[in-house]
């Protein structure tokens, strides 16, 4: 190998290293033993503000006396009250209707479980619309009714099991929300 190769390779491997330190020293520079450094975005106040305010609409919104089981619950801080969240929910939960499963042949894991989770967020955004909990009465309480066949198992056999009142409630579901088109549009 000639030495202008062995020189050009040479340069080209230094240039390289040059750029992963560079790119390593640039990590390093993120978190410090004093917190965050400089180049990390900081939280405003005001999030957390409306998030304590999200918090009480929630509790507010729910009856003295009619807790949700611990696994069902939404923490107050994934949840911001406003209908496009409800809208962007119900737009979750449409995403599933094209798609199905056969229970049993091992292809509903992802399915079943998507279906429960978009079902559980849409019930958690009803909860803490603006509307109150009484404008979306017969969807939470369709909801409520799989919460307690489900009874906390969200396990793929579980869904199976139920997979008619799973896939029956969000088809349900579905066909309220389509009645009432100012709630997600």
């Amino acid at each position: 190998m000639s030495d202008r190769k062995h020189a050009h390779r040479h340069a080209s491997a230094l240039a390289v290293a040059a750029a992963l330190v560079t790119a390593l020293a640039g990590c390093t520079e993120a978190t410090t033993s004093q917190g965050p450094g400089s180049d990390v975005p900081q939280v405003a106040p005001s999030v957390y503000e409306s998030a304590d305010r999200a918090e009480s609409a929630e509790a507010a919104a729910q009856p003295a006396g009619t807790g949700e089981a611990e696994g069902d619950a939404v923490p107050a801080a994934d949840v911001t009250p406003g209908p496009e969240l409800v809208r962007d929910a119900f737009a979750g939960l449409q995403a599933t209707l094209n798609d199905t499963c056969t229970p049993g042949t091992g292809d509903c894991d992802y399915f079943l479980g998507r279906v429960n989770e978009e079902l559980t967020g849409l019930d958690a955004s009803m909860k803490v619309d603006p509307q109150g909990p009484g404008h979306f009465k017969e969807p939470l309480e369709w909801t409520a009714k799989l919460r307690t066949t489900l009874a906390g198992d969200t396990s793929t056999a579980n869904l199976e099991k139920h997979f008619k009142d799973l896939v029956g409630t969000r088809d349900r579901v579905n066909t309220w929300m389509q009645g009432h088109p100012e709630d997600y549009r």
